[in-house]
């Protein structure tokens, strides 16, 4: 069966489980990078190819709106059938100058979220592990005297498990400590690392001008409960109050950094978001939402088939989810 044959069941198969008005549906789609080619390392991450290709499909079958108008339809009941936004998180450079014009040539309003300390030439620590593991010269990687342990470098395959392996090692650290360990990760390899993988404020800038929006994401990117309550609070607030200064408008829309309920944020700081003058907030875990949903906690999902059929199949599926916990691995954050 051709494209164009499936897109009328399937739009059929979407609208019972997304109708319009007040049982609408909304699902709402999480991106991070769009590469401008396939990436050896990371074969699953999006290219500009694929990109494009799934935002084709997409639009044959959803109606995609802005995230902050989607809100408000959910609040009062507009929603259309098919409802559905695009996202980004963290902030890379590609988001600007490899998906910004793909979105424009479709039409496809998205938002993207952006943690502003590692704007203009800063990096975020995963990715500094995963550059470290990618250039580190030789086949081995000692890093036991910081306690991590030795990892196989010797294959791609084995770089792409060394990746993963050390970021679980990392990732639920303090802050700081988080910080410090993996600067002599850094070092120990001895590897110069890039530093244009973040946008620029001219790109955020970029992006606002091009009628995308922007919502907070944080300072520091940090994992919220593992703050205490005044430094969670100033993490939000002055991310949101960096973009505001930045793109010269009101930044009404706030995604938790990792985004796991309970695990790495809690209701205290939703309310935080509420305090600040956020609209809405989104987490990780999948699922569509409701009318009744929590506008400071909605649910967001990725499919990945490479299918077609596959991957609509499980946008399909996703819409019966009330906010489900994802488990899918990611060496995203």
């Amino acid at each position: 069966m051709t494209a164009a044959l499936m897109d009328a069941p399937l739009r059929g198969l979407l609208r019972l489980l997304s109708p319009a008005g007040p049982d609408a549906r909304l699902s709402i789609l999480i991106y991070h990078r769009v590469l401008p080619q396939a990436d050896p390392l990371f074969p699953n991450e999006l290219d500009a190819a694929r990109f494009e290709a799934q935002m084709r499909d997409l639009s044959a079958c959803f109606h995609f709106m802005p995230l902050g108008d989607a809100v408000a339809g959910l609040r009062n009941g507009s929603l259309p059938a098919r409802a559905a936004c695009i996202t980004f998180d963290d902030g890379y450079a590609d988001n600007a100058e490899i998906a910004l014009p793909i979105l424009r040539r479709l039409g496809i309003p998205a938002t993207f979220f952006v943690a502003t300390g590692f704007l203009n030439g800063g990096r975020m620590w995963n990715d500094t592990v995963i550059e470290t593991i990618r250039r580190a010269p030789g086949e081995r990687l000692d890093l036991e005297t910081l306690g991590l342990g030795t990892f196989d470098l010797s294959t791609i395959a084995h770089r792409q498990q060394a990746i993963p392996a050390l970021l679980g090692k990392l990732k639920y650290l303090e802050l700081d400590a988080r910080l410090a360990l993996v600067e002599r990760v850094r070092q120990a390899a001895g590897t110069a690392l890039p530093d244009d993988l973040m946008m620029s404020s001219a790109q955020v800038r970029e992006l606002h001008a091009a009628g995308m929006e922007i919502g907070g994401h944080t300072v520091n990117h940090p994992i919220l409960t593992r703050l205490d309550a005044q430094s969670a609070r100033a993490e939000i607030a002055n991310g949101k109050a960096r973009l505001e200064e930045i793109i010269g408008a009101p930044v009404r829309l706030f995604a938790y950094p990792n985004g796991k309920p309970n695990q790495d944020y809690a209701a205290e700081h939703a309310q935080i978001a509420r305090d600040l003058d956020f609209t809405a907030a989104v987490s990780t875990a999948w699922g569509a939402a409701s009318a009744a949903s929590d506008p400071f906690q909605l649910p967001r999902f990725t499919p990945w088939d490479r299918s077609r059929m596959r991957f609509m199949l499980r946008m399909a599926q996703n819409l019966r989810r009330n906010g489900q916990m994802a488990d899918m691995p990611s060496n995203r954050v």
